[in-house]
């Protein structure tokens, strides 16, 4: 995605971003909804959940990854290697927003793996997408990288957004539009500009 994050102020950036997800977000997800439509209903969960505007954020951008590599339900080989949509879009969005966004993004994947491995019936709750790609991601997590995963300050977030992520793939759901989350990222990018 070419958006340049340096010379343009916090509003253009938003209606940018908003703008060329709506675009990009029109493929399907799995079988039930497009991109978009994954995407808001995580953050309407988040939302339901009165969950701070750092982590609305994050389930509304939790799979910018997958549109930024072009991942989607209509390629033949979706899903038949981990390309780390996590780390991708994390890494991108670390340009304009706090690690409070941006580590529950990055710690989604884990969190699943994580969920499948301290939870005996997690993995058969997974949608068909998530547990097609349960495996590449690394299956069931060992000692270590379950300590390394609650070691991270973020972890509690993570498993959070990775409840709502696989509850939103409800067909036909009334969306709230993209733009009322606009606010929750002004707030998360203002607030991250007055604590530098």
């Amino acid at each position: 995605m070419r958006i340049d994050t340096e010379n343009i102020n916090i509003n253009q950036f938003t209606n940018k971003l908003f703008n060329w997800m709506k675009g990009q977000g029109k493929t399907k997800y799995d079988e039930s909804v497009t991109q978009l439509e994954h995407s808001i209903q995580t953050a309407m969960l988040a939302k339901k959940f009165n969950a701070k505007s750092s982590l609305i954020v994050a389930s509304l951008l939790h799979d910018i990854g997958h549109l930024i590599l072009n991942e989607n339900e209509s390629k033949i080989d979706f899903l038949n290697y981990d390309l780390n949509h996590e780390m991708v879009g994390a890494k991108w969005l670390e340009k304009k927003f706090p690690k409070s966004v941006t580590e529950p993004i990055k710690l989604h994947v884990p969190a699943k793996r994580y969920l499948c491995t301290i939870k005996k019936n997690y993995y058969e709750k997974l949608s068909f997408s998530s547990k097609k790609s349960f495996n590449l991601q690394g299956g069931i997590m060992n000692a270590e990288e379950k300590n390394e995963f609650i070691n991270n300050k973020y972890y509690k977030d993570a498993l959070k957004l990775r409840t709502w992520d696989e509850k939103a793939k409800r067909k036909n759901m009334i969306l709230t539009p993209i733009n009322d989350f606009k606010k929750d990222i002004l707030r998360v990018i203002k607030k991250e500009s007055i604590n530098d």
